[in-house]
């Protein structure tokens, strides 16, 4: 059954059905939230996934952490940045790009040029051209200055290997030139043209971000020079990435793939109907789902291998689709999310999200179930601190976007 390409769909057949419960039970599965489906790497939480999200740099770490047998900080640090002892010769295996709705990504380095060419490629034109705007509107430049700015970063970087925005902005004067952002506004602030023409350069793959100057949840990034990612066709790139989110997120609804690739509706239904997806029947109402999926979900048995989880602020489960009801209660929705739709930390079991949790000043993980899930779970939730405590060990994170409950769960001396 193809994708419609008009708003109006009426289907002719009975399409087959996937329970909410089926749902849960591959999510668990496909996003190895189950002690059994855990792995060995860091590489391989992220492709299970596709990517991490890597706006708070700390969701990286946790993410992949709470997906691998053993984590240590290290073994992820190394995948991320290569080290003498990291995986397949010391180089990084996992690439930090701007991809899916110009949100910050860590992906596997295999699928990081169709990641790539699907989201961001074919706008870095209009990128280069929006800040070579706004700083010749508010400072005048023009796209000599604009250009001799982007080649003194990259002898820059050459020169010294890698450096910090502010040591890119204390060796060329023109990028510690400031603008005003939103003026007027209650919100206005500065902000240096180094932010301008660092993300053009990033977002056309020309340096890369590598590792923080201080620990793994530092939000100061050191830059490097980086080989050009290589283009591949947009129509191809789209439907390689459509075909991915099936296997990892699917079955999804047209709306879900909208909304976390960010594409256009029409490209979205090209993008689908190019991947051969089936049609099947959802509680949201019409989903896709890859062909050689459906027996394999429909034969599973409704409820998953039990398993808890926690897992970070902005987590890729978490936030990986547009309609949410299936895996979280519609009336939790205030206390994890953040005004901006940000979730926080929340507690997994068999596939639904039921509470949140936070760390403490001191170190101790606090917990907050919206919801009893009997005393199996508890037990379960209270082996995931234990784990995720032992990951973190003297390391303390807090959550770049703070929730309600994420933030009178860290007051707390304990839950």
């Amino acid at each position: 059954m193809s994708i419609p390409t008009t708003d109006w769909y009426a289907p002719m057949t009975t399409l087959p059905r996937i329970t909410a419960s089926q749902r849960r039970a591959r999510l668990v599965r496909r996003h190895l939230l189950a002690p059994s489906s855990r792995q060995a790497t860091a590489e391989a939480a992220a492709e299970a996934l596709i990517g991490l999200h890597a706006t708070d740099p700390a969701t990286v770490f946790l993410a992949a952490a709470a997906r691998m047998h053993a984590p240590t900080p290290q073994a992820i640090d190394a995948a991320l940045y290569g080290t003498p002892a990291g995986p397949r010769g010391g180089g990084p295996v996992l690439e930090r790009i701007r991809c899916m709705r110009r949100t910050m990504f860590v992906v596997p380095r295999s699928l990081a040029p169709a990641i790539w060419s699907a989201t961001t490629a074919a706008n870095t034109g209009r990128h280069r051209t929006d800040a070579q705007t706004v700083l010749g509107d508010a400072l005048g430049w023009d796209e000599h200055r604009y250009t001799a700015a982007e080649q003194a970063v990259l002898d820059a970087l050459t020169d010294r290997g890698e450096a910090t925005a502010a040591q890119l902005a204390a060796a060329i004067p023109d990028l510690r030139e400031q603008i005003t952002v939103f003026p007027g506004k209650p919100y206005q602030t500065r902000q240096r043209a180094s932010s301008h023409v660092l993300a053009v350069l990033a977002a056309e793959g020309r340096i890369r971000r590598s590792r923080p100057a201080g620990s793994w949840t530092s939000a100061q990034f050191r830059w490097t020079s980086a080989q050009p990612l290589t283009r591949i066709a947009v129509a191809d790139a789209k439907t390689s990435l459509a075909r991915h989110y099936l296997k990892a997120f699917g079955p999804v609804t047209v709306d879900d793939v909208k909304w976390w690739t960010g594409w256009s509706l029409t490209d979205t239904r090209k993008a689908l109907a190019a991947t051969g997806a089936q049609a099947v029947e959802l509680d949201e109402g019409t989903g896709y789902f890859l062909p050689e999926d459906l027996d394999t979900t429909q034969a599973a048995p409704a409820g998953p291998e039990p398993a808890a989880a926690l897992l970070p602020g902005l987590d890729p489960t978490a936030m990986g689709w547009r309609h949410r009801d299936w895996y979280l209660d519609p009336d939790h929705t205030k206390p994890l999310f953040d005004r901006n739709g940000n979730i926080g930390p929340t507690i997994w079991w068999n596939g639904r999200i039921i509470g949140a949790w936070a760390q403490h000043e001191d170190g101790h993980i606090n917990r907050h179930l919206l919801a009893d899930p009997g005393r199996e779970a508890r037990t379960a939730i209270e082996t995931e601190i234990g784990r995720l405590t032992g990951f973190l060990g003297t390391t303390r994170v807090t959550p770049c976007y703070r929730t309600p409950l994420e933030r009178h769960l860290a007051t707390k001396r304990a839950i």
